[in-house]
């Protein structure tokens, strides 16, 4: 199911909104609606990801210095 929203665009990007419209022989509508879509996918991983990594700060899990030693050294490139 779907709804109706109203949606205040500037001017340059209504009419980049049509030529991608034409071009892809998509509805404005659609467009706007999976980038929305996308956006919104986006911004819960990464607010899902902070989260966690804000818990696991909280708990003190954190990495040793000899673990970051040991990572730093893993993918150490040689400059010569």
């Amino acid at each position: 199911m779907s709804t109706t929203m109203t949606v205040r665009l500037e001017e340059d990007v209504k009419d980049r909104l049509d030529l991608l419209a034409e071009a892809t022989q998509r509805s404005k509508s659609f467009l706007a609606a999976e980038a929305i879509r996308e956006f919104i996918e986006n911004n819960e991983w990464q607010i899902a990801e902070i989260t966690a990594a804000i818990k696991e700060a909280d708990a003190g899990d954190f990495a040793s210095d000899r673990e970051v030693a040991a990572l730093s050294k893993k993918w150490k490139v040689n400059a010569r």
